[in-house]
């Protein structure tokens, strides 16, 4: 709306306007001595549909006490105390508590033909109290009564205007609010009241729909998922609505129109919850915990401090200026996103650039709260829903984006373990034909072994005879009889002595030297590869809080509990926990120990595996305790390998420890 004023030519200055300047001067005087310069007259035609009501066309007079009353403010001597609202301060947060009287002027030119109304923008204002200019009853309401105290069931203070043509009418109105507030109304008759109401309400309707529609779709992804985040998603969502339903007055208006206790409270409790809610969502989002662990203590603290002085404001300082406690929590937040998107999070460029736009929204509002309305416009008031719209959904996209990024470091983990079965299988593969030629050696062995003894028996019945026929002949020879006999007694001694080793030798045929065992066991990788998955084979359990997925620890074939973020290594809580020497050494010496049923000296095994002798003989009393305990076992098979031994452990130290004390030195 622009101002009417009046413009006259330029002129030589002569004798009339001389006179006409001075009669202009001695009036001027005159209105100083009656008091303070009036505010500017509205001045409404029928060609106009709806003008902006700027604090200067109010006249504004402050009541300190409260007790003024309507005949009071009309007297001449209190009409003189009215000041121009332009030359005050455009809030009321000088003196919170105070009453302020609004004289506005208003000249009808011409035959209207349609009703005027005035609409006041702040929907907060604890008492309003409107008086008509043709002397009727005032309409007193306010945030602190019921809506149905309102004339007109709308979240703004609307009131009619019954103009008169060709006259001037003073209107007053009775402000008392208890927050920084401003005098900023708008004149409107009824079509593009209507047409304002079907504009406005439609886009809040679009703009309440599109959240409860990302709570509903994120608030399913938690049931389905058991993603902790969508659920810290959606109670930030729903902590932005309730502030969003307090500051526009939908809720006051729809939801507890006859509660303005209720309607205070959460004015004054949805920034706080805001506040808890959005440090609650981003701490998890950005991952601060583990990424930035130190400075999350800070955000916490800073946020805990925050959230103490808003309450104290709240609940007894009053002062208007609560919303300065949302800057230095949400900077450290901002901070740590482009801290966190620098080490490589790529998601949280999406999250500050939502919250580049709600920063600049919430410019406007803070300049709203500081009484400075040059940029208060209508785009400028809706600015923060829209940018809270686009927030919404591009942190709904972002937090996909984050899931299926932890989707595809699954999948990667999935198929680095898929190559380890294949390169397993690959090595089990290699040991069955290894035991195939064994079992090959081993039958053509016995195949040579069982000629060989009946080649022996053959040539001994050879003999037997040949002895027989040359005692029949040599009856007389008893004494070369005998050297035989005791020759053929030797010679059966020896053949069962070979025997025996015959069987010994097939008993330890199927042992296998070092250079073997390495082949099938080639590095510490394969070791700890092949224990890990022996060891959860039925499926991972976390020790400490007994969740069932995990990701990929720092330390190799390690895991991490998805939930407490506890860390398992692979030989943690098994035989080889507190091994000094080489894991494949290990391997083998397990092996030994347990294919001779404990019966290998540590000498041996000293030589064999090069290392101290007293190092192998505490490592085997080790072995053979455990073989002694799996023996004792409810499950124990006589015919189960060796592997079954390296599960067992003799100590349950915290993981802490546990961490640093498989690092196996080769």
């Amino acid at each position: 709306m622009k101002r009417v004023t009046f413009l006259t030519p330029v002129q030589r200055p002569t004798w009339h306007s001389l006179l006409l300047a001075g009669i202009l001067l001695l009036l001027t005087a005159a209105s100083l001595r009656a008091g303070a310069r009036p505010a500017d007259t509205l001045r409404v035609t029928p060609r106009l549909q709806e003008l902006f009501v700027d604090p200067g066309y109010y006249s504004v007079l402050e009541d300190p006490t409260g007790q003024l009353t309507i005949q009071d403010v009309r007297q001449p001597a209190r009409a003189a105390q009215f000041k121009a609202g332009s030359m005050l301060p455009t809030t009321t947060m000088d003196h919170p508590g105070s009453a302020y009287w609004l004289r506005l002027e208003i000249r009808a030119q011409g035959q209207l033909q349609q009703h005027w109304y005035l609409e006041m923008f702040d929907s907060h204002l604890n008492s309003v109290e409107f008086f008509p200019a043709d002397g009727a009853a005032p309409t007193i309401t306010g945030s602190d009564r019921p809506l149905i105290t309102r004339k007109f069931p709308y979240k703004n203070f609307l009131f009619r205007l019954p103009l008169q043509s060709e006259q001037t009418q003073t209107y007053y109105l009775r402000l008392v609010s208890s927050s920084k507030t401003t005098f900023l109304s708008r004149l409107r008759t009824e079509q593009p009241l209507a047409i304002h109401f079907q504009t406005e309400y439609g886009l809040l309707g679009g703009f309440y729909g599109i959240l409860l529609i990302m709570v509903v779709y994120n608030l399913c992804l938690y049931l389905f998922i058991g993603e902790q985040t969508y659920l810290r998603y959606v109670l930030y969502v729903l902590s932005c609505s309730l502030v969003f339903l307090s500051e526009d007055g939908l809720g006051f208006q729809y939801l507890w129109p006859n509660y303005p206790a209720l309607n205070e409270l959460i004015v004054a409790g949805s920034p706080i919850l805001l506040l808890l809610t959005f440090s609650y969502y981003a701490r998890q989002f950005l991952d601060m915990s583990l990424r930035l662990p130190r400075f999350d203590r800070w955000v916490r603290g800073v946020v805990i401090m925050s959230v103490i002085g808003l309450v104290i404001d709240a609940l007894w300082l009053h002062s208007g200026w609560g919303f300065w406690f949302y800057l230095l929590p949400y900077g450290l937040i901002y901070y740590a996103a482009l801290r966190v998107w620098q080490r490589g999070q790529r998601t949280a460029r999406f999250f500050l650039l939502a919250h580049a736009l709600v920063a600049i929204s919430v410019g406007f509002l803070i300049l709203r709260k500081l009484g400075i309305s040059m940029f208060t416009n209508t785009g400028t008031v809706y600015s923060m829903n829209v940018a809270f719209v686009i927030e919404v959904v591009v942190l709904s996209y972002a937090l996909g984006e984050k899931i299926k990024a932890i989707k595809d470091a699954t999948i990667r983990a999935q198929g680095k373990l898929v190559k380890q079965l294949r390169k397993k299988h690959l090595v089990q593969e290699q040991l069955v034909e290894q035991l195939q030629r064994n079992q090959e050696l081993k039958d053509q062995l016995n195949s040579e072994l069982e000629s060989l003894v009946a080649q022996r028996t053959d040539e001994l019945r050879q003999q037997s005879d040949t002895i027989a026929a040359q005692n029949r002949e040599l009856l007389h020879a008893n004494g070369l009889l005998a050297l035989q006999s005791a020759a053929i007694e030797k010679l059966n001694t020896e053949l069962q002595q070979d025997l025996q080793e015959v069987k010994t030798a097939r008993v330890l045929s199927k042992e296998v030297d070092f250079g073997e065992f390495s082949q099938i066991y080639p590095d510490k990788d394969a070791c700890l590869a092949y224990l890990a998955n022996l060891k959860w084979a039925d499926g991972y359990h976390c020790r400490k809080c007994g969740h069932e997925k995990y990701c990929d620890g720092r330390e190799p074939h390690s895991r991490r509990c998805t939930k407490c973020r506890y860390v398992e290594s692979a030989t943690a809580y098994t035989l080889l926990q507190k091994c000094k020497f080489s894991i494949i050494k290990a391997f083998y010496a397990v092996f030994l120990i347990y294919t001779h049923k404990g019966n290998y000296s540590s000498q041996e095994l000293s030589r064999l595996l090069d290392l101290r002798q007293g190092t192998c003989w505490s490592f085997s009393q080790k072995v053979m305790e455990a073989m002694r305990r799996r023996r004792l076992s409810p499950d124990f098979d006589e015919n189960e390998g060796w592997t079954h031994v390296l599960l067992d452990a003799t100590t349950t130290e915290p993981e802490e420890n546990v961490a640093a004390e498989t690092l196996v030195q080769e």
